[in-house]
């Protein structure tokens, strides 16, 4: 059985980490740092308008010589989100992230965010499977003898 994004957030949980994009990118890393994520979704009144993660830190401020205290997140965010739905396999987020080359992926219902999946969260999800696979086709063997 495939795992979906859903079933995937209902085990790591439906928690979003958001800022406004009118915040400052200082105030983005530091709340990244206490909710110990890699990424925000950057969201205005109820809508996702972006993410910000610490690759767009690095990237945009640290080696653009730039000031995290002065720029805001909307400054420096990537607006256009790659996202999934809830129904979505994780093997199917996989070639998402790979493709996009990203590491944290919005899962939306209705247009709005309910959980946010990285892609330690996916691969550990698809090493699990295997690994179950694994065990049951070395039981199948040794059952069989």
């Amino acid at each position: 059985m495939t795992t979906t994004a859903r079933q995937l957030l209902e085990l790591t949980g439906y928690q979003i980490c958001s800022i406004s994009p009118d915040a400052t990118v200082f105030d983005a890393i530091k709340l990244m740092s206490e909710k110990q994520v890699g990424a925000l979704l950057v969201m205005e009144a109820d809508k996702l308008v972006g993410i910000i993660s610490e690759r767009d830190y690095t990237r945009k401020i640290v080696l653009n010589n730039r000031s995290s205290r002065t720029t805001q997140v909307r400054e420096i965010m990537t607006e256009n989100v790659v996202g999934v739905r809830p129904e979505q396999t994780i093997e199917e987020c996989l070639v998402l992230m790979s493709e996009h080359h990203i590491r944290h992926l919005p899962v939306t219902e209705d247009g709005k965010p309910i959980g946010v999946l990285s892609v330690m969260d996916v691969v550990k999800d698809i090493i699990s499977a295997k690994e179950f696979i694994i065990q049951q086709l070395e039981n199948y063997i040794v059952g069989s003898v």
